[in-house]
């Protein structure tokens, strides 16, 4: 028995030496607070409740960016977006802007291809439409999506606001389907994109079971306009967000039946997050951000703070961190689990997440920094958080300057209500401090939003 025993466990540590699969689910616009594992109560979301059961949960973790573009490219190279030049005043790629991400940059997947692995993209790209930006050209073998955001493309004469009504016209966007940079579908069936990129990432799965593969799997909902496959539409509570979010549930339920149907689920690390917080100007196509104040567009924690989930049955151990993460810690992470090594001469700001992912261990104290554009707005130091300039996520013209910064103790304020800063003058010293070492280091890359 004894012997079994060794033997079982020696299989164990040989498959967890093996280069794990990696899979990235990449929600748009999904809300701190549209979750049921993240309190919502009329969101029906099982799947992802049973991955958050199953897996760590993180109360804290963060998209490097406010808004789609330089969030994206934050997730696959690991830096802050003013470091490639993925962000300004522009905020985000439009279908006529001349950059995109510049082919310097590493990917995750250049990297982990590099080291083996298939590479797939599915879903919302909006990293730029010219070569070397392309997912082909970022170190995707194949790519099967939307270029861009779903309510770009809009038809002449479309209505003013109609990309937040509840029942948006299908012919209203003129936005292609793209498989490998060329067009299979323009206008894209709306209805059916969700469905079609989890039975694309359910057929990848299936036929590189053999591994080692990474899927980055950037969904196009909940962005507006709307839309849910028959199967969904007017189930849920909460109209139509709520019916595309369930769809949501549905895909992610997919894929990791599928990872466990291959009997692979033990040697495949899934994270799910979101690009940024809920639109909240778009009212109830506008998802929730929580007892969290504002949402998309701002540096408030409803515009950065996002849902958080890792899942590796057997590896991870269950249960909930408060530990503050982000998107730009997936590079490190997936790097040292595939033994590839980190770019050269490349400034990241992630960090391997490994050791709270497998072992428990706290991660080592840092600040995070929350950037508008390539304005510093904030920076988050341990518990506490202060804010230079301030604007709300849309409808501000103008950003408000703070002298002194604004700070709010986010463990007993995470609804940023109470200002502290009268009685805290030597946290503020300490974030200033911070923020000058940063900054004293940060080389902004080429402006891409043109």
């Amino acid at each position: 028995m004894k012997r079994l025993v060794l033997i079982l466990l020696t299989l164990g540590s040989t498959l967890f030496a093996s280069q794990p699969n990696i899979v990235i689910i990449f929600a748009d616009d999904l809300g701190y607070g549209d979750l049921g594992c993240y309190g919502s109560p009329v969101i029906h979301t099982p799947h992802f409740d049973q991955m958050a059961a199953e897996g760590l949960r993180f109360t804290d973790f963060y998209s490097a960016a406010e808004v789609c573009t330089p969030s994206r490219a934050a997730l696959l190279t690991g830096r802050l977006p003013i470091r490639s030049g993925m962000c300004g005043a522009r905020r985000v790629l439009f279908s006529n802007s001349a950059g995109g991400l510049p082919p310097a940059e590493i990917t995750i997947a250049e990297a982990l291809r590099e080291k083996g692995y298939a590479t797939r993209h599915i879903g919302k790209w909006h990293l730029g439409i010219h070569a070397g930006s392309r997912p082909l050209d970022q170190g995707f073998e194949h790519s099967f999506g939307l270029p861009y955001s779903n309510d770009m493309d809009g038809r002449p004469g479309l209505p003013k606001g109609i990309s937040a009504s509840p029942n948006p016209p299908h012919d209203g966007w003129n936005v292609a389907l793209l498989r490998d940079g060329k067009v299979v579908e323009q206008p894209a069936d709306q209805t059916t994109l969700t469905k079609r990129y989890t039975e694309e990432a359910v057929k990848f799965i299936s036929e590189k079971k053999g591994g080692p593969f990474f899927l980055y799997m950037p969904h196009t909902f909940p962005h507006v306009p709307m839309f849910a496959s028959p199967d969904f539409k007017g189930k849920s509570r909460a109209g139509i967000y709520g019916d595309a979010v369930e769809e949501l549930d549905w895909s992610v339920g997919q894929v990791l039946h599928t990872l466990r149907q291959e009997g692979i689920a033990e040697n495949t690390l899934v994270f799910f997050t979101s690009d940024n917080g809920p639109w909240l100007i778009m009212g109830d196509q506008g998802g929730s951000a929580g007892l969290l104040k504002d949402g998309k567009g701002s540096t408030w924690e409803g515009g950065m703070r996002v849902p958080g989930i890792a899942w590796m049955p057997g590896r991870i151990k269950p249960g909930v961190t408060t530990q503050l993460a982000s998107t730009m810690d997936l590079l490190p992470t997936a790097l040292a689990l595939a033994a590839a090594p980190t770019p050269k001469d490349v400034t990241l700001d992630g960090i391997d997440l490994a050791p709270l992912l497998f072992e428990s261990k706290p991660l080592p104290a840092r600040p995070y920094f929350y950037y508008r554009g390539d304005q510093l707005f904030a920076c988050r130091l341990g518990e506490w958080k202060a804010h230079f300039q301030s604007q709300t996520g849309y409808g501000q013209p103008k950003a408000e300057a703070h002298e002194p910064p604004l700070l709010f103790h986010l463990g007993r304020d995470p609804s940023e209500k109470r200002n502290v800063a009268a009685q805290h003058p030597e946290v503020l010293a300490q974030i200033h401090e911070a923020v000058q070492e940063h900054q004293a280091a940060v080389v902004s890359g080429e402006p891409q939003l043109r």
